[in-house]
């Protein structure tokens, strides 16, 4: 893809339709200041993520652009700085990451580098980034590897959390389900066949089978699969109490809609990311009710409301209820950081981020060895609302419910 800037004003920004992931200008504007930071962008408008980053990845950073420029700029030293940026797509490929990574840091030259979508994909760009010098802070990138990967490339920040905390929550949250009379111990599980979904699945099948639950069925499936009935209809043949998917948005939808078709309607029902979407209750309606899913949030803190009112103002469409906040976040931290460093040098932006602690909309963040280690793992669909139900030391957990069927 070409270079896509679009000045409005301080700000350059682009407007993401949850629909369409071309991204399209907001009006003619003058020419930023030569003084600007130029901030570099590499994630998927087209293939299979390129549903998750419509609504996590890009709106956030339109979100964080537009609130910095509205503002006058990031504080650097003695200058306030606004933000400049420069947008491409990888296709939801790895090669065409590298590709794009290379040339934001060779040929555009910019300041930093807002990392990609996905976990596999963060991994492909790591080497990269590492030897450029741009801070990696990945959110959209669940891995056990974090405290190894951070020794591997001291500029990476981990902060969605481990694959291991968000398997032993699943586990958790079906065992307080089993220990409540809710459901029994058959529990079937699947996968989708990438970095993110195999991982997970080998951290959930070790967690449910040190729980003592009976793992009746056990699958994957490759990235991009479109015909999941037989995934699901090996599922319900399997008669689980329980169904856990480790799935990426496009298969959760479809592992969703499936079920609801072959009247799959087991007590707990989890699926992966984009359970936490917005679009995900818009789809499904009152038959959302009691779905569990990856991530969660606290929505009543007064710093997550302000935030939900600002990207809808903003962007459009709603946040999710995961990884949108913590996409922000990471942005605020980056700009945090280098407002503390009072230079562009990312040397030392690297240096404020391993040492400091940040405001942020999801409270206060700090990296322990350049790994966030306070997340949500697991939520619940409960009256139009994402509810966190597990995590790793946030407040505002509910007790999770069992699922009614589909109706």
């Amino acid at each position: 893809m070409g270079r896509q800037i679009d000045r409005r004003g301080l700000m350059a920004a682009a407007a993401i339709a949850a629909g369409a992931l071309a991204m399209a200008g907001l009006g003619s504007a003058p020419v930023l200041a030569a003084d600007s930071i130029k901030i570099g962008a590499t994630a998927a408008k087209t293939g299979p993520l390129a549903g998750g980053t419509a609504v996590t990845h890009w709106p956030n950073i339109q979100l964080w652009v537009h609130d910095v420029n509205a503002k006058g700029g990031i504080q650097v030293g003695d200058t306030k700085m606004p933000v400049e940026l420069v947008e491409y797509d990888d296709r939801t490929s790895n090669e065409e990451a590298v590709k794009n990574v290379q040339r934001l840091a060779t040929v555009d030259e910019v300041d930093f580098i807002i990392p990609p979508y996905g976990t596999g994909i963060n991994l492909a760009v790591a080497p990269l980034l590492a030897r450029h010098g741009y801070p990696q802070i990945a959110v959209t990138a669940v891995t056990d590897k974090g405290d190894e990967f951070a020794a591997r490339w001291p500029n990476t920040f981990w902060t969605l959390g481990t694959s291991t905390a968000f398997a032993s929550s699943v586990a958790d949250v079906l065992s307080q389900m089993r220990d409540a009379g809710t459901i029994g111990s058959k529990v079937a599980l699947v996968n989708v066949a990438d970095a993110f979904g195999i991982e997970l699945a080998n951290a959930g099948r070790a967690a449910l089978e040190a729980a003592k639950f009976d793992i009746v069925y056990d699958s994957s499936y490759p990235l991009g699969t479109q015909d999941l009935a037989p995934v699901i209809n090996g599922a319900k043949a399997a008669e689980p109490d329980a169904f856990v998917a480790f799935s990426y948005p496009p298969d959760t939808f479809a592992l969703t809609e499936q079920a609801r078709i072959s009247d799959f309607a087991p007590k707990a029902f989890y699926v992966g990311v984009a359970t936490a979407f917005p679009a995900y209750a818009g789809k499904f309606g009152a038959a959302a009710e009691g779905v569990l899913g990856a991530g969660g949030v606290n929505a009543g803190t007064d710093a997550m409301k302000a935030y939900r009112a600002r990207h809808k103002e903003v962007t459009g469409q709603e946040a999710d209820y995961w990884a949108s906040p913590v996409m922000y976040a990471s942005l605020q931290i980056l700009e945090q950081a280098i407002e503390r460093a009072g230079t562009l040098d990312r040397a030392k932006v690297i240096e404020q981020l391993k040492n400091g602690s940040f405001d942020t909309v999801m409270g206060t963040m700090t990296f322990d060895g350049n790994v966030n280690r306070k997340f949500w793992t697991v939520g619940q669909w409960r009256d139009g609302v994402f509810h966190g139900v597990a995590s790793t030391g946030m407040e505002g957990e509910m007790a999770p419910v069992a699922k009614e069927g589909w109706e």
